[in-house]
């Protein structure tokens, strides 16, 4: 991974072969990032990414292995007791253009991955609600 810093703002890159949750939980750690927001574009060929039941409250996670554009991934940073929090979604294209999205879980990158990550001065905390069955912003 490779950045820039602008004010407030941070340009990455995520290179080929990294995994794009673990890198970004690193980045924020490693620059003290509690609050914020992500956005990014890129290609991946190894991606789980899950769907909320909200009936049963469980996720439900699929694996896509191959060739996919990442033509949207976007999310928040926040913190669930004192340690980073990432939210992301994504949604993908494969070699026939048929999309696929849902909650991030994983993603290899197969060739790169374009973020920007915008820092929100603050912080705000995650618990868990029984009634939902998520971690919530505690607002």
């Amino acid at each position: 991974m490779k950045f820039k810093q602008f004010g407030n703002r941070y340009v990455v890159r995520i290179d080929k072969g990294e995994e794009i949750v673990q890198s970004l939980k690193c980045f924020c750690e490693d620059q003290k990032i509690k609050l914020g927001w992500v956005s990014a574009i890129g290609a991946a060929n190894r991606v789980t990414i899950g769907c909320f039941e909200t009936g049963t409250k469980k996720y439900h996670q699929n694996e896509l292995t191959g060739d996919y554009e990442i033509t949207s991934l976007t999310g928040n940073i926040s913190q669930k007791e004192g340690e980073v929090y990432l939210h992301l979604h994504i949604n993908l294209a494969d070699m026939n253009s048929q999309a696929f999205g849902g909650h991030l879980n994983s993603a290899w990158i197969s060739g790169t991955c374009e973020m920007i990550v915008d820092v929100i001065e603050g912080v705000v905390e995650r618990a868990f609600n029984e009634e939902v069955g998520l971690n919530l912003y505690k607002i």
